[in-house]
């Protein structure tokens, strides 16, 4: 067990699930559960380093449990070092990170654990345990604002007849906004983002401060789920009952296969809600761990578009892109498709013959 795993060990990396609880804010139970069983076994000298995404507060939490679990705390470190990684890309962005965070209130530790990055050439901001527990939830919080804020610049596009996309390439050459995040869709979702702005407003409400804004960005992302139901309804001409639509993509993101909070599964199982008949492939998520009923597992694009209505593009995965359109066109009933991540080109598939409808475009 832990308890083990920790004896003569310098230091010691927590690196457990936050899930949201059922009042938005983060569940530290597994945290709780893991200190208290290595508090016992840590050796003089060692470093307990939070990775894990947790509430302002977290450090000096750790450090009393481990002082009421009977460990020795002025011998045992405690610090901050909230982790930036993405799915799919983490050894990457390890390897190659923007900065490094260190939240420690003594400096000597705080040395000990930035020594660790010395071969991760990046910069390191070393700061108290609280700023470091904020930068991260700010960091998430501002990347969910601004694919919430771009999805209401593409909402504004299609009314009045601009093109999102030539608005993002616009806007991104401005160093100041840069090119990442700026790609509409059906909204935000995985397991960092919801759970991470409900944390963080949770903890706005439970310090009595207003974050209006944020309040905003999760409602905006909501409604964006539900603007794709939308499109999908005028699509096939206002009643989704009885519909067969292929689903192309589950997962919450290309280049993973996680499917928690993934936008994809909320807007196949609204879907199913308004009667539609699915048929769902990702060539990384399985089907089969998403329970949605009326929804069928297909082992390719063919599979899922055979005799479908409607096709609905939900993660943007490269294969969807660089698809044989006509040979997908024949399998399909009707050739209409919904692009929630506009990774298709709409003048080809028009000049084709199918119907398409992307997001503020």
């Amino acid at each position: 067990g832990a308890s083990v795993a920790v004896k003569d060990a310098e230091f010691i990396f927590l690196c457990v699930p936050t899930p949201q609880g059922d009042d938005g804010s983060a569940d530290l139970s597994f945290i709780d559960a893991v200190v208290l069983e290595i508090a016992g076994s840590l050796s003089s000298g060692s470093v307990v380093i939070n990775k894990s995404t947790v509430p302002v507060g977290t450090t000096r939490r750790v450090q009393r449990l481990l002082g009421e679990a009977g460990g020795s705390i002025d011998e045992i470190g405690v610090a901050s070092n909230p982790e930036f990684l993405r799915e799919g890309t983490s050894v990457r962005d390890f390897l190659h990170a923007a900065r490094v965070v260190v939240g420690c209130d003594n400096p000597a530790t705080a040395v000990r654990v930035s020594e660790l990055y010395a071969g991760v050439h990046a910069p390191i901001v070393v700061t108290d345990p609280a700023s470091a527990e904020m930068i991260k939830y700010a960091s998430n919080a501002f990347l969910a604002t601004k694919i919430s804020f771009m999805n209401a610049i593409a909402n504004l596009c299609e009314a009045l007849d601009a093109d999102v996309s030539e608005v993002a390439l616009g806007m991104g050459y401005d160093t100041r906004i840069g090119f990442e995040f700026l790609q509409p869709g059906p909204g935000y979702g995985g397991s960092c983002f919801p759970k991470d702005t409900s944390a963080l407003m949770h903890a706005a409400h439970s310090a009595g401060a207003e974050f209006p804004l944020l309040q905003g960005v999760m409602d905006g992302n909501v409604a964006q789920h539900e603007r794709m139901i939308d499109k999908a309804r005028r699509l096939v001409g206002g009643d989704l009952r009885g519909v067969e639509v292929a689903i192309l993509g589950l997962a919450f993101k290309a280049n993973t296969d996680d499917v928690r909070d993934s936008p994809a599964v909320y807007v196949a199982r609204r879907l199913s809600e308004e009667g539609a008949i699915l048929r769902a492939y990702d060539p990384k998520a399985s089907a089969n761990s998403v329970l949605i009923d009326s929804m069928t597992r297909a082992d390719s694009v063919i599979e899922a578009a055979k005799g479908a209505s409607l096709m609905v593009v939900l993660t943007e995965w490269d294969e969807f892109r660089w698809l044989n359109f006509d040979e997908i066109g024949e399998a399909l009933e009707k050739r209409v498709v919904l692009d929630t991540r506009n990774i298709l080109d709409p003048v080809a598939l028009r000049r084709r013959g199918w119907i398409y409808e992307g997001v503020g475009r």
